[in-house]
């Protein structure tokens, strides 16, 4: 055990070596307590696990589970446990002799003291440098008092750190949650949390609560235990990932939206576009995908709302095969199912397609979708508010679709968000010679000026195409246009492709 005192003890959980500055300082004793269920064991073996890659001597006590177990859970996950001392403490025979029996109080006395003595001798046996012990409440109920508790974590910390290991405790909080006795003695506390919404599955969270001489990540950080073990997905600050690139206009394959656009779409932008359900919102990010790909750059779409084999076939009727950009490594596309996503694992899918897939467009679709894996609309704007900063800091274009409620009239969003776009565009239904007519307007560009002009436009086989402004209407924009214009009929789109 001669590990210079700077190298931190990574726990082997990329996420959480993260949140944790690097790992855990070597000779220190930690704890990591939540409710049973919340991913301590899985956790604490994948710290020995990263120890034993490593050539260290690891050593699991565990007073809770028995060794096969232990065992049964590591094949769960495809693990070897070969390279760690597993340690299964069980009371002496002579305390379950009924014979040998005392009373309650010097029963108490002898199976906690044996207890000490057997881990300290386990100890110096392996001379371990990781070691966990597992759990707590186990010595909380022996030593029944609040002050012998605290003395014997006390007698463990010092003969632990005697001996330059880093120890992770678990406690699993059934013996008494209000207890904080290890909180002031630990150098360091990670808090685990399962929660259960009314619909799907569990969400996972965890924070650090105390880590001392240490800036660790602070906040509640989601996790998931799959298969191969625990992934933790750090909370996103957008204000660490600041890259250089050249903010030029992006263009899409339609003249007449780059112009009503003012050019086009700034590069590292959000955009936000706005409508009732139909008007045309995925489609319109489409185009824009289209021409990410025809510059040569790669895109990703991540759909909440519609079946992924629906879309492919609208955009053909687009002439816009989505198969074959799949297929060249163009375009990442993700089918996402809000129930069962975290918000901190979608912000991490949306990392890896910039930072490993090198995507600089990026389509939501749509913010419905988002909304329902989060647990308030205020964790959704600063989820969203994180999210779209560090998109616009990475130089990646940002498309979000929003289905307000209701088609024509009074149409309110889900939740505003229009303040944290740089560009809205807003799409709307209107009656027009007897006919249902979609229109297309810009409502807010921050990086330039834009059309304020109203259009009709269609979505067809040749693409977008936009129609002369609606100078003789109006009400577009309330879906119940009154024609206010002179003589002769309205300008509007003909059926045919021009």
């Amino acid at each position: 055990m001669t590990h210079a005192a700077a190298e931190p003890a990574l726990v082997g959980i990329g996420g959480l070596d993260d949140i944790l500055a690097g790992g855990l300082t070597r000779g220190r004793v930690f704890l990591l307590e939540g409710s049973p269920g919340t991913g301590k064991t899985t956790i604490a073996t994948q710290f020995l696990m990263e120890g034993a890659e490593r050539g260290e001597k690891c050593l699991h006590v565990t007073l809770s589970e028995t060794e096969e177990e232990m065992r049964e859970s590591a094949q769960s996950h495809g693990w070897d446990l070969s390279g760690i001392d597993l340690f299964e403490l069980v009371p002496p025979e002579s305390l379950l002799d009924e014979d040998q029996q005392q009373s309650l109080l010097y029963s108490s006395d002898l199976e906690l003291g044996e207890t000490t003595r057997r881990i300290f001798e386990m100890f110096q046996k392996v001379e371990p440098d990781r070691v966990v012990l597992d759990s707590l409440s186990e010595i909380r109920l022996l030593a029944q008092s609040s002050l012998r508790y605290r003395r014997q974590i006390l007698a463990l910390k010092h003969f632990f750190s005697t001996q330059n290991a880093t120890v992770l405790m678990l406690d699993d909080l059934t013996a008494d949650v209000a207890d904080k006795t290890v909180h002031s003695v630990a150098h360091g506390v990670i808090r685990l949390e399962e929660l259960s919404p009314g619909y799907g599955p569990e969400r996972r969270r965890l924070r650090v609560i105390k880590y001392r001489g240490r800036r660790f990540r602070g906040g509640f950080h989601d996790f998931i235990i799959d298969t191969g073990g625990v992934r933790v997905f750090p909370r996103l600050v957008s204000a660490e990932h600041k890259t250089e690139f050249t903010r030029d206009l992006l263009c899409s394959d339609s003249p007449a939206l780059d112009a009503l656009l003012g050019g086009g779409i700034q590069r590292g932008s959000s955009v936000l576009v706005l409508g009732p359900a139909g008007t045309g919102k995925s489609l319109l990010g489409l185009t824009f995908v289209a021409a990410a790909i025809a510059r040569g750059e790669r895109a990703a779409m991540f759909v909440f709302d519609e079946e992924i084999g629906l879309l492919f076939n609208r955009a053909i009727g687009l002439g816009i095969d989505m198969q074959a950009m799949v297929a060249n490594g163009n375009l990442v596309i993700e089918q996402v199912d809000a129930a069962e996503l975290s918000p901190g694992e979608f912000s991490q899918r949306v990392r890896t397609c910039v930072e490993q897939h090198k995507v600089r467009t990026i389509i939501i679709d749509s913010l419905n979708g988002y909304q329902a894996a989060m647990p308030e609309e205020n964790a959704l704007v600063l989820h969203m508010h994180e999210l779209l900063q560090y998109l616009n800091r990475q130089g990646a274009t940002t498309f979000l679709t929003v289905a307000q409620h209701g088609l024509v009239g009074d149409m309110k969003a889900p939740v505003d968000v229009t303040y944290l776009a740089d560009t809205v565009v807003l799409l709307r239904y209107f009656e027009a010679s007897g006919r249902v007519r979609r229109a297309i307007s810009i409502i807010k560009k921050r990086t330039g000026a834009h059309e304020d002009t109203i259009r009709e436009f269609r979505i067809g086989s040749y693409g977008i195409r936009l129609g002369e402004p609606l100078v003789g209407f109006q009400g577009v924009l309330r879906g119940v246009p009154n024609f206010v214009g002179g003589q002769g009929a309205p300008p509007l789109l003909e059926d045919e492709a021009r």
